[in-house]
């Protein structure tokens, strides 16, 4: 039928209206549609939310009765039980104040701890000292405790399952053993070492289990940690192993994987290298040579294949055949030639091959390097680097090749053909200047100045890390000139102009210190710049003379310090080592010595060692003259303290004790030295009371100025009471707090007395390593004091908290391996020793004494070990130590050396305390 036409279709629509604002459609609505209709329909939803505020409001307070039951009548039981709800609040409320009342009263009733302790304190005040020695230590306390313990659970063993049982951590090597066994425990009984199941736990094993974990970090401890770097031969060798195939995963899975690689891509050279080397992992090497086979016949353009090929084929006819067919599928691939050259069983047939690949790749230099090698005869090497260098002029290997082949002339000829050829290379003009210092002609140092201006004129000038590693290497071949002049030459390089004199000086020092230790030329050439750039430096003389006196003659050590002195004529330090220089020589010293005073007249220190230099060369008069001179003049406490030693060397006591005197009476509060010098003269005299009395008003002058005074008074005190010299090493350790050594001589002092003095000693030590936990001498005593299955384990600690560096800690490990009769381990830590701390006397001594006790069926090795360790200590020259400087400075030990002290300080170790 027709359709019927609505009569409103394409009218335009009344006003007002909103398309499908009937049935909610108002959200498609835009700015330009906003009517009056939109207008009711936002204030209709403004209404609406208000008022769900406010009903929301009304229903939040439980106590507001407006709210949900506002309508309800409120009758007499709403009101009783309204009333009882309140009855029980402040029921509530009550017994909660009582509760704080009682709390209240209970805390101020209570009395302090101070007058529990009050009557207490009144007591002590009429202990004698008998009883004051009669308290048990808290030590001897939790001993007796402990074997009241043990005997009650001895007496019922029922109740050994709470208080006899303990664990045991089990290391992973037990667990292993008793898995392997057949059995396995979790826990060890003090009553039973064997499980029900009758599998037995060696506790043995689990001992040696520990000392192992324990020498194990041992050894990392003496071990220096290093990065290690990654070896790709090495890494691609190891992929050939079985456990490679482990980390690849399944074998078949990984064949699988390869198969549609190369199935995939048939010309990728990668994906055939790997399957024929999964083959040859796999053990297969016949199917690895079948892939590269057919690798070869897919891939004949990669050389990567034919050199996988050559590798897995056997050595002989079946390899230089297939590396035929590979140098002529690829006649221009060096690598594929030099692999036949090397393939050839004899030299001619190598020759051969290198010279059919000079003709296909004339230009390549490594194939007129292997062609030069596989010659003979040098003349043959000679012709062949001459047509070499005119096919491939840019080489500079060829060039110096060529030079090194031809005599002095034509070398110099061909040196400088090639500084025209490479006009840019460093290189060339080096070989130069060596050609020349070798044949003893030409001026070096000019020719590197040339060098350096035609280098920069070519735009090319080598880095100043360059130069440094071109004079480092001219050292070690021993062309000291050359070095020399490289250096010289060089010097602006890296500098720009405004860098100061000072920087210079002290980059080029820098430089110095870094190559000292491998090549003394430079580093000598390198201080020579420094103090020509700042020669007012002393610190810049100091380290050119320290580089002489370590690796230099004396000859050379005296032309510095002259040049130093006549620089520097004030500098006190460089007059005295130019003085020591020459030790044998006592004129040359003198005269040294009278320059040195003439430039500083007023110089004390110059005067002191004029006073040593006499005293050695045994002209006591002149140095007691000097001395008493130097006190005229108003001498310092170090004046006096001298002349109190010099006159005690003589033998002149009453003139060491008037000088004694005289100079702490001079200087009351800083010269503590005189204090004790004084006393031991006192004791010497054998007037002991004296002695106590001059330390008694040492330490009452100036209480906190040194611990030496403190230990001299305690070991004093200690001849005639313990007791007394443990109350000054009390009085010690407040006035002088943190100090190791009064520490230790207390520990000391209470494990001499024995018995009840073991548990005091280690309560003292635990004490002192609470308060100086990175003391090496106290965390050495903890490792002796320790029982024998705790001194490893404690000497692991010690090495973690006073460093692996510190010399004591490294002689008391060195002292467990030695006591193992493990001389090898021993001898490392002693050397660990000596190097961390050459000054320390002590652990020389130890040394010694450990090679001198060790039975070593070879007397010439052991000989020469004591030698060598004799000479190591008196080049170090020790000085310090806890028995060293007793000994060194025992004045009838006067002009004994090194090496004599050593052994006297070896033999007084035999009275310390020793590894049982």
């Amino acid at each position: 039928m027709y359709a019927v036409t609505k009569d409103f279709l394409g009218k335009p629509a009344p006003p007002g209206y909103v398309a499908g604002l009937g049935r909610g459609a108002t959200g498609f609505t835009t700015r330009s549609d906003i009517g009056p209709a939109r207008e009711a329909a936002a204030n209709t939803n403004k209404d609406s939310t208000s008022k769900s505020e406010d009903q929301s409001e009304r229903f939040k307070d439980a106590e507001n009765e407006e709210g949900l039951f506002s309508g309800m009548p409120y009758g007499a039981d709403d009101e009783e039980a309204d009333l009882v709800w309140t009855q029980i609040d402040a029921k509530m409320a009550q017994r909660r104040d009582g509760k704080r009342k009682d709390e209240n009263l209970v805390k101020s009733d209570a009395p302090a701890i101070e007058e529990h302790l009050r009557s207490a304190k009144r007591q002590l005040q009429t202990l004698t000292a008998d009883e004051w020695a009669a308290i048990p230590d808290v030590a001897q306390l939790a001993e007796t405790a402990a074997r009241a313990k043990r005997r009650r659970v001895a007496a019922d063993p029922r109740r050994g399952n709470n208080l006899g049982e303990r664990l045991v951590q089990v290391p992973d090597s037990a667990l292993v053993g008793v898995l392997a066994s057949g059995g396995m425990d979790d826990s060890i009984s003090a009553r039973s070492a064997v499980p029900d199941d009758g599998a037995a736990t060696d506790l043995r094993a689990l001992g040696q289990a520990r000392d192992a974990v324990l020498r194990m970090k041992l050894d990392a401890a003496g071990q220096a940690t290093s990065l290690k770097s990654t070896d790709a031969a090495g890494y691609l060798t190891s992929l050939s192993s079985e456990s490679a195939l482990v980390g690849i995963g399944d074998l078949a899975r990984a064949r699988k994987l390869l198969k549609s690689v190369t199935q995939a891509s048939p010309t990728h050279a990668a994906g055939w290298i790997a399957a024929a080397r999964l083959e040859e992992a796999a053990r297969k090497p016949l199917q690895a040579r079948t892939i590269i086979d057919e690798a070869c016949e897919r891939c004949p353009r990669s050389e990567d294949v034919w050199l996988e090929a050559a590798r897995l084929h056997p050595k002989g006819t079946a390899a230089r055949a297939l590396l035929s067919r590979a140098v002529r599928a690829l006649p221009q691939a060096v690598r594929v030639w030099v692999a036949a050259a090397d393939a050839e069983t004899n030299d001619t047939g190598r020759r051969r091959v290198l010279r059919r690949a000079l003709e296909h790749v004339p230009t390549s230099v490594a194939l007129w390097k292997a062609a030069v090698g596989a010659e003979p005869d040098p003349a043959d090497a000679r012709v062949l680097l001459a047509h070499a260098v005119e096919t491939v002029p840019h080489s500079v290997d060829l060039w110096l090749a060529l030079a090194r082949l031809e005599p002095y002339a034509a070398a110099q000829r061909v040196l400088n053909r090639a500084r025209r050829a490479v006009p840019t290379s460093a290189d060339v003009w080096i070989a130069a200047a060596r050609l020349e210092e070798q044949c003893g002609s030409g001026d070096v140092a000019l020719l590197l100045r040339k060098a350096v201006a035609s280098l920069t004129a070519n735009g090319a000038p080598p880095t100043r890390e360059s130069w440094l590693t071109l004079a480092q290497q001219a050292d070690n071949d021993g062309l000291p000139a050359t070095c020399r002049a490289i250096i010289a030459a060089s010097s602006d390089a890296g500098f720009d102009a405004d860098d100061s004199a000072a920087d210079r000086a002290a980059a080029y020092a820098a430089d110095a210190v870094r190559l000292g230790p491998t090549s003394h030329e430079a580093a000598r050439a390198l201080y020579s710049l420094a103090v020509d750039a700042a020669p007012t430096n002393i610190d810049l003389w100091k380290g050119a003379a320290a580089l002489e006196q370590a690796h230099g003659s004396p000859k050379e050590l005296i032309e510095v310090l002259e040049r130093a002195v006549q620089r520097l004529p004030q500098a006190e330090a460089l007059w005295l080592q130019l003085a020591e220089a020459d030790p044998n020589n006592v004129d040359w010293g003198r005269s040294v010595l009278e320059r040195a005073f003439a430039a500083n007249p007023e110089s004390e220190a110059i005067v002191l060692a004029a006073v040593a230099l006499e005293a050695d060369a045994g002209q006591y008069a002149r140095a007691v003259a000097l001395l008493e001179r130097a006190i005229k003049s108003g001498g310092s406490p170090r004046v006096w303290l001298k002349t109190a030693v010099l006159h005690r060397r003589l033998g002149n006591t009453k003139e060491a004790l008037d000088a004694a005197r005289r100079g702490r009476e001079r200087y009351p509060d800083s010269a503590y030295k005189l204090w004790l010098i004084e006393s031991q003269l006192l004791q010497k005299m054998g007037d002991i009371k004296a002695a106590r009395q001059t330390l008694s008003q040492a330490l009452a002058q100036s209480p906190r100025s040194s611990a030496e005074l403190w230990l001299a008074a305690a070991a004093l005190d200690e001849q005639s009471s313990a007791t007394r010299a443990r109350a000054v090493l009390e009085r010690a350790r407040v006035h002088v707090p943190r100090n190791p050594l009064l520490w230790l001589a207390a520990i000391r002092l209470e494990s001499t007395t024995g018995g009840a003095g073991i548990p005091a000693a280690q309560a003292l030590l635990a004490r002192a390593l609470q308060e100086c936990p990175k003391a090496g001498c106290l965390w050495a005593e903890s490792v002796l004091m320790a029982e024998r299955p705790r001194r490893k384990a404690q000497s692991v600690d010690a090495l973690k908290n006073a460093g692996a560096q510190d010399p004591f800690v490294c002689s008391v490990v060195a002292r467990l391996f030695a006591a193992e009769r493990r001389p090898d381990k021993a001898r490392a830590w002693f050397l660990r020793a000596t190097a961390a701390d050459p000054d320390c006397g002590d652990a020389w001594a130890w040394w010694l004494r450990f090679e001198s006790n060790l039975n070593d069926d070879n007397e010439e090795d052991k000989k020469s070990r004591i030698e060598k360790l004799v000479a190591a200590c008196t080049k170090a020259a020790p000085r310090h130590g806890q028995v060293w400087p007793a000994i060194a400075k025992n004045p009838d030990n006067y002009g004994l050396s090194t090496s004599q002290i050593l052994h006297l300080v070896a033999e007084a170790l035999a009275l310390t305390r020793q590894l049982s």
